[in-house]
């Protein structure tokens, strides 16, 4: 069972390490101080379901329904290149305008909405905790529950860390130019996963 637990875990932190959609809204929330524990909690919890999907033969079930699967990749394209283009726009808007304020703050209902497409409607979270995970806890029977908490807790780690340790980037993201970049990068990163997506 140590051995499922080990594995589980740097299993699931090696994928979740990836810069991905997830990860990017993540740390630009925890950057904003927007709603974190929100977003935290969202990515763990969806996190823990797919793998808990994955861990209980879910992929198996998926495949006996490739129909859902272009509807998937196709979605997650779509999504992935409007937030992109929302990104750039906040970039051209200029700096200061990106730097937060006290009565600027997106509605959780909002950053709640926006962070559960960019979890359930990305394929490659499906991928990553559906697919793989569930794949290599086959190989750890009978301990694939061990295996599957060990996962969930990764992600709840790192996304607790990404989240709340993004504060301490703050002296930087002082400067509005700062803001700037990282709405740059926010924007190149998903159009880059959505060009993948659509070439896959």
């Amino acid at each position: 069972m140590t051995e499922a637990i080990f594995a589980g875990y740097f299993t699931a932190l090696s994928l979740i390490l990836a810069i991905g959609a997830q990860n990017a809204f993540v740390l630009r929330q925890g950057l904003r101080r927007e709603h974190v524990a929100l977003v935290v909690a969202i990515c763990a919890v969806s996190d823990a379901l797919l793998i808990g999907l994955g861990v209980t033969g879910f992929g198996a079930m998926s495949r006996a329904a490739p129909w859902a699967l272009p509807l998937m990749k196709w979605g997650g394209v779509a999504f992935l290149l409007v937030y992109g283009a929302l990104r750039f726009r906040a970039a051209m808007q200029g700096g200061a305008a990106l730097v937060p304020a006290p009565d600027s703050r997106a509605s959780w209902q909002r950053v709640a909405m926006t962070c559960l497409l960019l979890t359930w409607a990305n394929p490659h979270v499906w991928l990553d905790t559906v697919v793989l995970i569930g794949s290599v806890s086959a190989q750890h029977v009978p301990h694939q529950l061990a295996f599957g908490v060990a996962a969930a807790a990764a992600s709840l780690s790192f996304f607790s860390a990404l989240g709340f340790g993004a504060r301490y980037l703050a002296p930087v993201f002082a400067k509005p130019r700062a803001w700037v970049v990282l709405e740059v990068l926010v924007g190149a990163v998903m159009w880059a996963i959505a060009i993948a997506l659509a070439l896959s």
